[in-house]
């Protein structure tokens, strides 16, 4: 171990896109674990959308991040030293330990895990959060059914990528809604979706009605703004819409834009549910088994953006999700 643990705080609270000033980046001593805790030097640090809302002093499903406190983050880490006795030295845990090069935790909310059978950042992605997400968000809020058609947007990010393909294992048809014809190209060549919007270049409403002729009978929405309001314009009577998150909104300055064609879910005997992932906690097991078979038999491909660097890294590199510049799963991997 070095002398000096280096953490990203938050030291304002960001008005619009994050800027590098609502950012600390400072170095404190070392702890020791002691009895009932281990240490652990970081590895890999999920970066997720999810993280901007946790800036906002306002009500949510989580208290926002406290000014002047590390800044909350998914992690893998590798135990250094141990006074616990369920983890060792060598052991990989993967838990909420913050954007920081070492940590001390007591293991409340840890979990070990094998690198040996995948990497860390894998843990992170379709095997952590954004894999929960898509499984429970599809098949329990959006009681998924063979057969159905399936809308995904932001479908060429971490949630969006497992989201199309455990549709796609499920028999139904899915058409995802990404920016850029590299990522529609990626999403229909290498993981099998049916067909692919480019919001960017692409009138979404007519496309809808190109690649879903009978409606939607799931909209998995990531984005909000237009793009859900375009998809509710198509939806297939009794569609569920799944309100997963709303990226387009999250850098507002203003007022978050709502649907304006929301009476589509009474025309159409639709409903529309939000959901948060850490309420199917008791049932992540469940979520792992079956996502890890159905990559074991490549019905399921893992997409991964790791960028390698430092804690030092993470206030650039998590601007790289609202600038549609990963795909798949983005990690901060420590060098």
């Amino acid at each position: 171990m070095t002398a000096t643990n280096r953490q990203i705080r938050l030291a304002a609270r960001p008005v619009g896109e994050v800027k590098p000033e609502d950012w600390e980046h400072r170095g404190v001593p070392l702890e020791e674990p002691g009895p009932g805790r281990f240490a652990g030097r970081t590895r890999a640090i999920s970066l997720d959308p999810a993280m901007r809302g946790w800036l906002d002093d306002r009500p949510s499903y989580l208290p926002p991040v406290g000014l002047g406190e590390v800044m909350r983050a998914g992690s893998v880490v590798e135990v250094t030293a141990s006074g616990h006795p369920d983890f060792q030295p060598g052991d990989h845990v993967v838990g909420t330990f913050g954007v920081q090069e070492y940590v001390v935790s007591d293991g409340r909310g840890a979990m070990k895990v094998d690198t040996s059978l995948a990497p860390p950042s894998t843990y992170l992605g379709a095997l952590g959060m954004p894999g929960m997400t898509a499984y429970f968000g599809l098949l329990d809020v959006g009681a998924l059914k063979d057969g159905e058609t399936v809308v995904v947007s932001g479908a060429a990010g971490a949630v969006g990528t497992i989201a199309g393909q455990i549709a796609k294992a499920k028999g139904c048809r899915v058409v995802g809604i990404a920016g850029g014809p590299e990522k529609c190209a990626m999403l229909t060549g290498e993981l099998g979706f049916d067909a692919a919007i480019d919001y960017r270049a692409d009138d979404v409403r007519k496309a809808l009605r190109e690649h879903a002729p009978d409606g939607i009978d799931v909209y998995f929405d990531n984005v909000g703004g237009d793009i859900l309001d375009a998809a509710l314009t198509r939806l297939a009577m009794h569609a569920r819409v799944v309100v997963c998150g709303a990226i387009s909104q999250y850098n507002n300055a203003t007022p978050v834009q709502g649907p304006s064609n929301y009476l589509s879910l009474l025309v159409r005997r639709a409903r529309m549910e939000g959901f948060v992932v850490f309420d199917y906690a008791k049932r992540y097991a469940e979520a792992v088994r079956e996502i890890s078979g159905w990559i074991g038999e490549g019905r399921v491909k893992v997409k991964e953006h790791v960028v390698r660097g430092t804690v030092d890294d993470f206030p650039e590199t998590f601007q790289m999700l609202f600038r549609g510049e990963n795909v798949g799963k983005l990690v901060l991997e420590l060098v």
